[in-house]
């Protein structure tokens, strides 16, 4: 198969580094096609999914992360919180479904969640979930316990990022290794989770690292159901405030391929999208993201204001996508009555708006409306 063809009859998870770059190698508008041809087998063009961050828990986290504010490893300037109360969180929750959102993502700056904390946390999964939102979690590092208690506490989805090629991983992080990563998500998907999990461009990493997180990405026992893709944030104090800016184009063609290998995913702009233009968030909805968040910060970054998120959308004919609008089932339902009723349509006559003949002249088939 060449990276010129379809390249999704069926989803796989044994995709080469070889096949990735080729497809990252497509003349560009050759690249958007393919991936927009998948993104509408398997999604609606014209909705995006909306989610909203809250961080639950604030800076003075012990990992070493090069890209992050709230490692406590360097100085940014970052005022430390603790861990929000529960009905703070609620309320926040509750203000996110009214602007929009469908989902409420917590995040807490910890390496793992401690004992004594899990109790709060499962509360809040609780409390959120029965306002009728779907619920996701970034609480570091989970083992096997931890994990099926939130599931147990109805946690939707659980985020743990791979952030970048297992080559380039090393010089971006050092207090915990790729595999502890790995051993996260699994222990998520046995415990019955849905898995958020995808990675941060512009990190100084090349082209090859960025085919190889998504080789990592995609050939994963099941794919990610959403796969946020970021761009970095240049932050004061981190190790990377001052690297090179990653060129657009390659952001866009990350996005495309992530949504050719990952077809059936939900694919989000996260971080950095207050960095881009209305045209290059354009391109990437083009290219097949169909996820965002929403809201003026993501964890202690900011994000476009929401407003301005909905002024896009409008000029761009995009919707919210509803809760429970659209999984992969719906989908695949309507998209095969929809080519049932291509096949059929022309056998139905709608007899109100059909002209009557005339003796002169023969019936025609009425116009469609």
């Amino acid at each position: 198969m060449t990276a010129s063809q379809n390249p999704v009859a069926n989803l796989r998870h044994d995709w080469t580094i070889k096949e990735i770059e080729a497809l990252f190698q497509l003349p560009f508008n050759d690249l958007m096609f393919q991936a927009q041809t998948v993104h509408r087998q398997h999604h609606d063009p014209n909705a995006v999914q909306i989610s909203t961050l809250l961080s639950i828990k604030t800076g003075a986290c012990p990992e070493d992360c090069k890209y992050c504010s709230q490692s406590g490893h360097y100085n940014t300037g970052l005022e430390k919180e603790k861990l929000l109360e529960i009905q703070k969180v609620v309320t926040e929750a509750k203000i996110a479904k009214e602007k929009g959102a469908s989902r409420f993502c917590m995040g807490a700056a910890w390496r793992s969640p401690r004992d004594k904390d899990m109790p709060y946390v499962l509360e809040m999964v609780k409390q959120v979930k029965s306002l009728g939102m779907e619920t996701c979690m970034t609480l570091g590092m989970l083992d096997k316990g931890q994990a099926q208690a939130l599931a147990d506490a109805g946690l939707d989805y659980y985020n743990h990022n791979l952030d970048t090629s297992p080559e380039h991983y090393n010089s971006i992080i050092t207090t915990r290794t790729y595999q502890d990563r790995l051993d996260t998500l699994s222990n998520v998907r046995e415990a019955g989770m849905k898995i958020c999990c995808g990675g941060i461009l512009g990190m100084g990493e090349t082209q090859r690292d960025r085919a190889g997180l998504l080789m990592q990405l995609a050939n994963l026992p099941d794919h990610p159901e959403s796969v946020p893709i970021n761009m970095l944030v240049k932050i004061e104090g981190t190790p990377l405030a001052n690297v090179d800016d990653l060129e657009p184009f390659d952001f866009i063609r990350t996005i495309a391929v992530a949504r050719i290998l990952m077809p059936k995913s939900f694919v989000r702009l996260s971080a950095g999208r207050e960095q881009m233009n209305e045209q290059m968030q354009a391109m990437c909805f083009l290219a097949g993201a169909n996820s965002i968040f929403y809201g003026e910060r993501l964890l202690t970054t900011s994000n476009p204001e929401a407003s301005k998120d909905m002024q896009l959308f409008n000029k761009l004919g995009i919707r919210p996508l509803e809760l429970g609008g659209t999984t992969d089932e719906a989908m695949e339902e309507e998209l095969l009555a929809a080519v049932e009723h291509q096949k059929t349509a022309h056998l139905f006559v709608d007899a109100a708006r059909a002209k009557p003949a005339t003796a002169e002249v023969p019936a025609a088939c009425p116009k469609r409306h």
